[in-house]
């Protein structure tokens, strides 16, 4: 046995300690694992373990593709049985807690045909509620999600942020006491997104046990304590906070020109731990802040490269997610591309995507109003916005899928003629609905691509041989791709996208679902290309990834509202963002949110988020005063930097305010 299973069953050993402002019986274990396996044929992908949960704890299960989450799920869910090893409910076998135990699957759970108020009914009669309960329970939940006006929509009229927040509310219809959710906001938006963490937030309080698996490390920061599952197994365990302080190591941010060059220099730099390249700045981890920087600048000063900036800043927990995951030997797959030509040389000025007073109407309905864009080879621009803002129809419409209602389109060196066979041998698009077969195997669906791309046969087996390596599916070609999980299918789709090297490359969330080391495989390979002088436009809702990008766009009811570097837009919000660490925070939240926006208060884990607009010790003074007022200490309070995150609900609340609204 490990060092870290030894500390971490110390950890479940402990009893769990009931938390302040939060409702009874908090001290009580709710679920209790011990010796879990779960065996397909020779395949044990659950692997003997051990874990405590605590009673309104929200707990977060994070591990990369194939570790076992999602069958560790369904066997807490009593959807299937385990192999050997107890799981228990409140003290009950799972399979005979079903009654008590809501659990929201990885692939939505809704009948599409129905209305949302339809689907709730189903979910409550399943549960053999009587109609006036459900007919109760059913309005309180739409309101609590902001979705009552919406409830005779059909669900498969709904986004993708309000289809997860109505699977949520039929989970929660028979009001469970154990709340299961699997990889719950996959493709949801992120004003969608703190919506709903901030509900879960609210359940939890109100004494309701929450376990999530989610592969974004934002949201984990939400959860109360996380496990890293790898293998089959549990490798460490604790709060958000412990994690990142168990690494042992810190973060130091270097900006610079020629970000490529840099990231090789330090790469191949002795002393440091690892190195990863972001839109407009290396994240550089270290064990030692002055030491690694005086490490740093000797190495990029060797080469001629001069730091613009460079300043230590705390790890981040996918920086620890990371680090855990190369530890126990695994690492991100990033074969070298098969290059079988050579882009021409073009000045950095030149235009590979570009959009003028582009507009695309449906009936009455505006979808994208009169957007200007430039994106030039060699760049990586992000495109950003909420469910319903315009995005994907902007998109289809510059790579010449949808003809705009006016406006113009340039793309690949042409203009206007979009839909010409040359244009489309130079682009590759990868679409945010998979653009691959479900019931053709991966070679099937490769030779599919690589046939309507025009590959030259005699580049095609290296290359489905590169898809195959980066995915991870080495030597499994003859597997059905609807058999994968969402993570590897994405990869090999990606791949598909670029087997015919393209000059111009639209990727619409092409790492959703995908785990944080799959992701930074993902984009180690969005710069390869990018290096080349491939011109790159990508949507994202997991703002963290957007940070990979040179230049952002932010999108708002079909308009785009902010431009500019990463940077650049964090810099140019104005207010403050203030942490606090309180005794309660969830009443905290509750407290600040009736006199403030709602918009400005998030809660993540034991900490609290708020946005204000005055200056930051004014407005620290002013809050600790005010909880104190209700009863509750504030321990810590400190100014923190914007996450992007943190700004993109600035924008859309600002924009909102100035009239705007995506339709939903």
């Amino acid at each position: 046995m490990s060092a870290t299973q030894e500390t971490s069953q110390a950890a479940d050993a402990a009893p769990c300690a009931p938390r302040t402002g939060v409702a009874a019986n908090t001290g009580d274990v709710a679920i209790r694992v011990r010796g879990l396996r779960k065996t397909y044929g020779a395949l044990e992908a659950v692997k003997g373990i051990d874990l405590d949960v605590c009673a309104g704890e929200i707990f977060g299960l994070i591990g990369p593709d194939g570790a076992g989450k999602t069958s560790t799920f369904q066997i807490l869910g009593g959807v299937m049985p385990q192999s050997a090893g107890t799981a228990e409910m409140f003290g009950r076998p799972a399979r005979d807690a079903r009654s008590y135990v809501g659990y929201l699957t990885q692939a939505f759970s809704l009948y599409q045909d129905l209305s949302a108020r339809e689907n709730l009914r189903y979910m409550g009669e399943l549960r053999l509620l009587p109609n006036e309960e459900i007919e109760e329970r059913g309005d309180r939940y739409l309101r609590m999600f902001d979705m009552h006006r919406f409830k005779d929509r059909l669900a498969g009229r709904l986004s993708g942020g309000m289809k997860q927040k109505l699977a949520l509310a039929c989970a929660l219809i028979a009001e469970p006491k154990i709340l299961l959710l699997d990889e719950p906001t996959t493709g949801v938006d992120p004003v969608s997104r703190r919506e709903f963490w901030d509900t879960l937030a609210n359940l939890s309080s109100e004494g309701m046990t929450i376990v999530v698996a989610t592969p974004y490390l934002d949201e984990a920061e939400r959860c109360h304590r996380v496990a890293l599952m790898y293998e089959g197994e549990i490798h460490e365990r604790g709060t958000p906070a412990e994690l990142r302080k168990n690494l042992g190591l810190e973060r130091l941010e270097v900006q610079a020109d020629d970000l490529r060059r840099a990231e090789d220099v330090l790469l191949d730099t002795q002393g440091l731990d690892d190195v990863q390249r972001f839109g407009d700045r290396l994240d550089v981890m270290v064990r030692d802040p002055k030491q690694g920087e005086e490490i740093t600048r000797e190495a990029l000063a060797a080469q001629g490269i001069e730091p613009r900036a460079m300043r230590a800043m705390p790890p981040t927990l996918e920086n620890s997610f990371v680090a855990l995951l190369r530890r126990l030997g695994s690492e991100a797959r990033t074969p070298p591309f098969p290059q079988a030509r050579e882009f021409r040389k073009r000045e950095s000025d030149v235009i590979a995507i570009g959009a003028s007073d582009l507009r695309k109407e449906f009936g009455d309905f505006q979808a994208v109003k009169d957007i200007n864009l430039e994106i030039r080879y060699g760049e990586v621009y992000g495109l950003l916005g909420a469910n319903g803002a315009g995005k994907t129809t902007t998109i289809k419409m510059l790579c010449g899928l949808l003809e705009p209602t006016a406006g113009e389109v340039e793309l690949a060196g042409e203009r206007g003629h979009v839909r010409s066979s040359f244009v489309r041998q130079r682009i590759g698009y990868m679409s945010q609905k998979f653009s691959l077969y479900d019931d053709l195997t991966i070679d099937e669906n490769l030779e599919f691509f690589a046939g309507v791309y025009q590959v030259p046969r005699r580049e095609r087996a290296e290359k489905k041989r590169w898809v195959l390596e980066f995915s991870g599916l080495k030597g499994r070609g003859a597997l059905l791709t609807g058999s994968l999980p969402g993570g590897w299918k994405q990869r090999v789709a990606f791949g598909a996208a670029v087997m015919h090297e393209p000059s111009v490359l639209f990727l619409d969330e092409p790492t959703s679902g995908v785990d944080p080391l799959a992701r930074r495989a993902f984009w180690r390979m969005i710069n390869a290309f990018a290096d080349r002088g491939v011109a790159v436009l990508v949507t994202t809702h997991y703002l963290e990834e957007a940070e990979q990008c040179n230049r952002l766009g932010m999108m708002v009811a079909g308009e785009l509202v902010a431009e500019g570097t990463p940077t650049g837009i964090k810099a140019a919000q104005g207010g403050h963002l203030i942490e606090l660490l309180t005794s309660e925070p969830q009443r905290a939240a509750n407290v600040l949110k009736a006199e403030m926006d709602r918009w400005r208060v998030s809660l993540f884990g034991d900490r609290l988020h708020v946005i204000i607009d005055e200056d930051a010790q004014t407005g620290i003074k002013n809050i600790t005063a005010r909880l104190k007022r209700e009863g509750i200490n504030v321990s810590k309070a400190y100014e923190e930097d914007y996450s992007l995150e943190d700004v993109f609900i600035v924008v859309v609340e600002k924009a909102r305010q100035q009239g705007l609204a995506a339709e939903e």
